[in-house]
Parts: structure tokens; sequence; C-alpha cells
């Protein structure tokens, strides 16, 4: 147990020490501020904005920048739906893999471009590295980088006085994926390399096992390079079905810290942009201190379930519940990863989270049902945090009778229909989707497991589509119409709706005069604060999901004992 927690400690120290100077420098690549970059991507970038037809100095309001963001993933689900009906007849197709069904292909490219990643397939069985390469990995970068443009639009929302204005999407998206995903990326993917992460073109190759005769298909594939922008990008995709639990995606303790650090680097870098930006540094320490308040609580409940609450076998030299984990990676990596990959909106996993304990598995749950906050997807998170900073202020400013104020701005009406949109629509659609789930006729066929375990595999699957995370129980038959489907449209809403609110959001604070801080002003830096936006969140989430949680994984646990 002292070796696990020394190591989360380990883990935290080096993701904070990481954190701090990445997030200046994201700061000043999406400021427009020269970088150390600058010389080598700067052209690059300049012809690019040539071949789009835009200037990066051309400003938008926020109805321009929002049909930017649609129009820009509308395309990229189009070209990625019709790359997996027909596969089959594109190159790098080694395996001869055959195009996928129409609902499987919906669900995949609604999947990637919401940066969700949910996968009712296989990768080396279904897809083929064309489309792995081609069609998936770049979904990987650019739907990271939608999310780091928003993000940037709702800042400069909050920083700008009067304006009508909130900057340049197609500006933002080059910059994001230019500047931070693709150096990030390609640092990333050498140590995997370096690791023994597959990364070729050649084909699946026939291995001879130990007993006579028997041979054993390897898959193979241009892994690292996606695999590295998965996790940096909070996308969490695996090149093969066993994700990051797979050898040749993960094979050592070195790759699965560069992995685990790479979940959440981007998302923490981001708050201490968030504080450069709106030239508070306060502002982004206390988002990030809450979100590490909410990390650690989540990982020592994660991390004690799995080493106490389950079954353990004295014949194994191996302390805690190791079903469904590694022998490389044991309890504390695993649980470690569990609670980073749900808490960002990533989804990759190391273990199979069908095998974790009833509260293990509700800790992970938990945290996506909170909206994906606690440091969140890239972009996503940090907006979707901020919309709870709303919604906080706005609450004090009611108990105090005050006209709620945040960064020298009046939070009016219209911010709080927006807000509302941006909090509630995720639980709305879990809870909508799981019930439609339980109520169909099939619903017993889809389940490993049936009673309180099985309705944990559904909630657990609709709490991962409906939060842009993408991890799965496991135990869960994904690829049906049913799912696939309705799936998909619960993936699109909830990633699409928020960020249109967000960006109407950042329009309606741009327009706003700056007002005079006074003694009266609600701190929103301080402990008093960040412990009132942890009651706020928690108080949401509990009333949303504690019904659902207590016939899932709470009654699990209890008829376990």
């Amino acid at each position: 147990m002292n070796y696990m927690v020394m190591q989360d400690l380990f883990y935290i120290a080096v993701l904070i020490g990481l954190s701090i100077p990445l997030g200046i420098y994201i700061y000043r690549v999406m400021t427009g501020q020269k970088v150390f970059l600058t010389p080598v991507i700067g052209p690059v970038e300049r012809e690019i904005y040539k071949l789009m037809g835009t200037a990066p100095e051309e400003e938008m309001n926020a109805w321009k920048y929002t049909l930017s963001v649609f129009l820009f993933s509308g395309a990229g689900f189009i070209f990625l739906f019709l790359l997996l009906m027909f596969q089959g007849t594109l190159p790098f197709n080694p395996e001869g893999l055959r195009g996928t069904s129409w609902h499987l292909a919906f669900n995949t490219a609604a999947s990637f471009v919401t940066n969700t990643n949910w996968q009712a397939y296989s990768g080396e069985s279904t897809l083929s590295y064309f489309t792995q390469f081609s069609g998936l990995a770049v979904q990987n970068f650019v739907s990271a980088a939608t999310g780091i443009a928003v993000l940037f639009a709702l800042i400069r929302g909050f920083a700008l006085k009067q304006k009508k204005t909130i900057g340049n999407f197609w500006a933002d998206l080059v910059r994001a994926t230019l500047y931070i995903l693709l150096p990030l990326s390609f640092v990333a993917a050498l140590l995997l390399v370096s690791q023994g992460v597959v990364q070729t073109f050649g084909q699946y190759k026939d291995v001879a096992m130990l007993e006579s005769g028997v041979l054993q298909t390897i898959p193979l594939g241009p892994a690292a390079s996606q695999i590295a922008i998965k996790q940096l990008g909070t996308n969490g995709g695996g090149f093969f079905g066993a994700n990051s639990a797979f050898p040749l995606e993960n094979p050592t303790a070195f790759s699965n810290m560069i992995q685990s650090l790479s979940i959440l680097l981007i998302p923490a870098a981001l708050c201490v942009s968030f504080g450069k930006a709106v030239k508070d540094g306060r502002q982004g320490r206390s988002v990030y201190i809450t979100m590490m308040i909410f990390l650690t609580a989540a990982l020592a409940a994660a991390t004690a379930s799995e080493q106490f609450t389950g079954p353990v076998f004295k014949q194994v030299a191996a302390s805690g519940s190791m079903e469904g984990k590694e022998v490389i990676h044991g309890v504390g990596a695993s649980s470690l990863w569990a609670v980073i990959t749900t808490a960002a909106s990533n989804g990759s996993v190391n273990a199979m989270h069908d095998s974790l304990t009833p509260l293990g598995g509700m800790v992970s749950m938990f945290l996506m049902q909170l909206g994906e906050i606690v440091f969140g997807g890239v972009g996503s998170g940090l907006y979707g945090m901020l919309a709870f900073v709303l919604l906080t202020v706005f609450i004090a400013g009611l108990m105090v009778g005050r006209t709620p104020e945040y960064l020298g701005k009046k939070v009016d009406p219209f911010d709080m229909k927006m807000v509302c949109l941006i909090v509630l629509v995720p639980p709305l659609l879990t809870l909508l989707g799981t019930s439609a789930a339980v109520l169909a006729p099939e619903a017993r066929s889809w389940l490993t497991n049936s009673g309180a375990h099985g309705f944990s595999e559904i909630l657990y699957a609709f709490s991962s589509m409906a939060n842009n995370n993408g991890s799965s129980f496991g135990g869960f038959q994904g690829n049906t119409v049913f799912t696939n489907v309705s799936g998909g449209v619960i993936m699109l809403m909830v990633r699409f709706i928020p960020m249109t609110a967000v960006i109407f959001l950042a329009g309606n604070m741009a327009q706003k005069k700056a007002v005079a801080v006074s003694e009266g002003t609600l701190s929103t830096s301080n402990t008093v604060f960040a412990g009132l936006l942890i009651g706020v969140i928690l108080i949401i989430g509990a009333l949303s999901f504690l019904p659902a949680l207590a016939l899932g994984p709470i009654a699990d646990f209890l008829t376990i004992q």
C-alpha cells in the first residue's frame, strides 16, 4: 500500500511540474504570441491560412464561430462515415477487412468527431490501417483542437470588454493542432516506440506457441502514433480491442506512466493558461486545486476499494483484487488509470472496468456523471467546470442578495440559461439513454451479468457516451442497432449542445463592460469559494444519480458481501 501511495504522489508531483510550463506555453500560442517553435511552424501555419482563404486576425461573433464549428465537425463526420463504410475498397488494408455496417459507421463517426471514442468493435479485427490513421487519428487531433478552441473563445469572453467578437475559430483550430497537439504527440510517440509499442504497416504475424503446431496471430499496425494523440487529446480510442491493457499498446511500466501523464497533462495545463489569459493567476489556481481535490479523493477511494474490498487469493503473490488487471501494472497503477481516465474524458483503459470492485467501479462512474469536469476533456473539461463556477457564483449571489459577478462581469439571466444547458444536458441524456436501454426487450441479451451488476453495465455505458468519455465496463454488448444509433445521437447532442451554449455564453460575456470590485464582491479564488464550488458539484451529481447508483454499484456491493 505504501508503494501505491508513493506512486500516486509521484504522479501528481510530475503532473503539476509539467503542467505549469506547458500552461504558459499554451497561453502564448493561443494568444498569437511567438514561441520557440514559431520559426519552424510559423511558415506552415501561414500557408494553411492561405489555403483555407482566411486571415487569423479576422474576428468572429458567436453565430459565426458556432457555424464554423458545426461545418468543420459535420464535414469530418461525413468523411469518417464514408471511410468506415467503404474501407474494403481502400488501400493499406493488408488483412482485407470489409466496411462496417451503417449503424456501426454512424456510431463510430459520431464517437470520434465528438472526442468520445466509444468503440463498439475491436480495432484489429474491424478497421484497416488506412481507416485508423486517416480517419480516427485525424479526428483525435482535430476534435481535441476544437475543444481547446471553444475554451479560448469562452476565456476571451471573460477577458474582453464591450466586444462583439470572440476570436477566429480557424486560427484557434490551426494553432492548437500545429503548436500543441502535434509536437507533444511526436515526442510521446517516440517515447512509446522506445518501449516496444508497435508502429508498422506490416501484415499481422503468425507466431508458433509453446504447444506443438499451435499458431497465434499477432495483430500489428501504426499504433504508437495514434496512441500518443489518443491520450494527449483525451480521446481514448484504442488501436487494439483491449486498449492500453494490450501489451503492444502498453508494454512496460514506463510506457504506462507516459500514457497516464499524457491523459491529464493538457487539461491540467489549461487551468494555468486560464489564469494567465484572464490576468489573474489565482482564478486558475482555484479551479486547479478544486479539480485536484476531487481527483485525489477519487483516487484514494478507488485504490482502497480495489485493495481491501475485492476477493484476495492467498495462493497469488499479489495484494488486492487482481481480477481483470495486468500483473505488470497491479492494483495501484490500474486504480490510478481508472480514476484519471474517467476524470478526464479519455476513456482508455489498462484494466477491465467490468472486473473492478463495485465501489471502485462506482468511483469511475461518478466521475463521468459529474460532467467530466475533474480536469475533463481537452478544453471541454475546463469550460464545463467554469459553468459550475458561474452556477456557484449565482447561488452565492442569491444567498447574500447581490447581483452575481465573475471576473468583473455581471452574470445575467441569459448566462444562466446557457450554464443550465451546459450542466444539465449530460445527466439528462445519461438517464434517458439508460432508461431506454433497460426497457428494451433485448436488454438481457446485451449483458454478461445479471442483477445489479448488469444494470451497472448499462448505466456505465450511457454515462460514458453521454459524457464524452468512451470507456466501457466491458460486459455490455454495444454493437447493436439500438445502442449504435441511440448512442451516436446522444454523443452528438452532449457534445454540441453544451459547446454551442459555451460559445454564446462567451459572446454575451464579451459584450459586457467591467464592473468595479467592491467590498461586497464575492471572492472566487479563496478556500471558502472552493468549498462552495465542491458542494454545488456534489449536490447536483448526487441529486441526479444517487437513485441510479443505488440500483447499480451500491446494490452490487451490498449483495456480494
